[in-house]
Protein backbone atom coordinates (compact mmCIF):
# COMPACT_ATOMS: atom_id res chain seq x y z
CA UNK A 1 0.00 0.00 0.00
CA UNK A 2 1.50 3.32 -1.04
CA UNK A 3 1.56 6.47 1.06
CA UNK A 4 -1.08 8.25 -1.07
CA UNK A 5 -3.48 5.35 -0.43
CA UNK A 6 -3.11 6.13 3.28
CA UNK A 7 -4.43 9.69 3.13
CA UNK A 8 -2.04 11.71 0.99
CA UNK A 9 -3.11 13.11 -2.39
CA UNK A 10 -2.89 10.68 -5.32
CA UNK A 11 0.00 11.22 -7.73
CA UNK A 12 -0.68 13.87 -10.36
CA UNK A 13 -3.39 15.75 -8.45
CA UNK A 14 -1.33 18.75 -7.39
CA UNK A 15 -2.44 22.06 -8.87
CA UNK A 16 0.99 22.73 -10.42
CA UNK A 17 0.77 19.71 -12.74
CA UNK A 18 -2.86 20.32 -13.79
CA UNK A 19 -3.56 24.08 -13.61
CA UNK A 20 -6.78 23.90 -15.63
CA UNK A 21 -8.84 21.99 -13.08
CA UNK A 22 -8.60 21.88 -9.26
CA UNK A 23 -8.46 18.52 -7.48
CA UNK A 24 -11.72 19.28 -5.60
CA UNK A 25 -14.34 21.91 -6.22
CA UNK A 26 -14.67 24.70 -3.66
CA UNK A 27 -18.29 23.85 -2.83
CA UNK A 28 -17.49 20.18 -2.10
CA UNK A 29 -16.15 19.54 1.40
CA UNK A 30 -13.34 17.02 1.66
CA UNK A 31 -14.74 13.93 3.39
CA UNK A 32 -12.34 12.47 5.93
CA UNK A 33 -13.02 9.25 7.78
CA UNK A 34 -11.73 9.27 11.34
CA UNK A 35 -11.53 6.93 14.31
CA UNK A 36 -10.49 7.15 17.93
CA UNK A 37 -8.72 3.92 18.84
CA UNK A 38 -8.27 2.87 22.47
CA UNK A 39 -5.01 0.93 22.74
CA UNK A 40 -3.71 -1.46 25.39
CA UNK A 41 -0.11 -2.52 24.86
CA UNK A 42 1.01 -6.11 25.19
CA UNK A 43 2.91 -7.07 28.37
CA UNK A 44 6.28 -7.10 26.59
CA UNK A 45 5.67 -4.15 24.25
CA UNK A 46 7.38 -0.90 25.26
CA UNK A 47 5.52 2.37 24.80
CA UNK A 48 8.40 3.67 22.70
CA UNK A 49 7.58 1.03 20.07
CA UNK A 50 4.03 2.41 19.73
CA UNK A 51 5.30 6.00 19.55
CA UNK A 52 7.84 5.13 16.86
CA UNK A 53 5.19 3.26 14.86
CA UNK A 54 2.77 6.20 15.04
CA UNK A 55 5.45 8.66 13.90
CA UNK A 56 5.69 6.77 10.62
CA UNK A 57 1.96 5.98 10.22
CA UNK A 58 0.45 8.44 7.69
CA UNK A 59 -3.08 8.04 9.11
CA UNK A 60 -2.02 8.90 12.68
CA UNK A 61 -3.15 12.44 13.50
CA UNK A 62 -2.95 12.63 17.31
CA UNK A 63 -2.24 10.33 20.23
CA UNK A 64 -2.50 10.62 24.01
CA UNK A 65 -1.27 8.52 26.94
CA UNK A 66 -4.29 7.78 29.13
CA UNK A 67 -4.59 6.94 32.84
CA UNK A 68 -7.34 4.31 32.56
CA UNK A 69 -7.78 0.66 31.66
CA UNK A 70 -6.15 1.47 28.29
CA UNK A 71 -2.66 2.82 27.71
CA UNK A 72 -3.30 5.29 24.90
CA UNK A 73 -5.89 6.77 22.57
CA UNK A 74 -4.93 7.29 18.93
CA UNK A 75 -6.80 9.44 16.41
CA UNK A 76 -6.59 8.10 12.87
CA UNK A 77 -7.79 9.88 9.72
CA UNK A 78 -8.00 8.73 6.09
CA UNK A 79 -9.71 9.63 2.82
CA UNK A 80 -11.50 6.29 2.58
CA UNK A 81 -13.05 3.95 5.10
CA UNK A 82 -11.06 1.05 3.61
CA UNK A 83 -7.77 2.80 4.32
CA UNK A 84 -8.98 3.64 7.83
CA UNK A 85 -9.87 -0.01 8.53
CA UNK A 86 -6.43 -1.02 7.24
CA UNK A 87 -4.74 1.50 9.55
CA UNK A 88 -6.64 0.10 12.57
CA UNK A 89 -5.69 -3.46 11.57
CA UNK A 90 -2.04 -2.45 11.12
CA UNK A 91 -2.08 -0.86 14.56
CA UNK A 92 -3.17 -4.21 15.99
CA UNK A 93 -0.62 -6.22 14.00
CA UNK A 94 2.51 -4.07 13.92
CA UNK A 95 2.62 -1.74 16.92
CA UNK A 96 2.78 -4.26 19.77
CA UNK A 97 -0.84 -3.59 20.66
CA UNK A 98 -2.68 -6.30 22.58
CA UNK A 99 -6.14 -4.69 22.39
CA UNK A 100 -7.30 -2.00 19.95
CA UNK A 101 -10.91 -0.88 20.17
CA UNK A 102 -11.92 1.48 17.37
CA UNK A 103 -14.67 4.08 17.70
CA UNK A 104 -15.46 5.51 14.28
CA UNK A 105 -16.42 9.19 14.18
CA UNK A 106 -19.65 9.89 12.28
CA UNK A 107 -19.87 13.69 12.51
CA UNK A 108 -19.03 16.54 14.84
CA UNK A 109 -21.53 17.81 17.39
CA UNK A 110 -22.64 21.44 17.12
CA UNK A 111 -21.71 22.95 20.47
CA UNK A 112 -22.57 26.54 19.63
CA UNK A 113 -24.91 28.13 22.15
CA UNK A 114 -28.04 29.81 20.81
CA UNK A 115 -28.43 33.48 21.77
CA UNK A 116 -31.95 33.01 23.17
CA UNK A 117 -33.68 29.64 22.73
CA UNK A 118 -37.09 31.19 23.52
CA UNK A 119 -36.98 33.59 20.58
CA UNK A 120 -35.07 31.36 18.20
CA UNK A 121 -32.64 34.13 17.21
CA UNK A 122 -29.35 32.62 16.10
CA UNK A 123 -30.64 29.22 17.24
CA UNK A 124 -30.11 26.01 15.30
CA UNK A 125 -33.07 24.59 13.38
CA UNK A 126 -33.78 21.93 16.04
CA UNK A 127 -34.30 24.53 18.80
CA UNK A 128 -37.90 25.67 19.01
CA UNK A 129 -40.30 27.25 21.42
CA UNK A 130 -41.87 24.92 23.99
CA UNK A 131 -45.04 27.05 24.13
Amino acid sequence: MTRWERGGPPPGTDTASDPGEPATRAEEPVRRHEALVSVRLGPSAPGSHLVEYLRHEPCAVDAWWIAADVDAVVRLSADSITVLHRAVADLRLRAGVEVAEANYILRALDLTTPADPRTGKDAPAWVGSAA
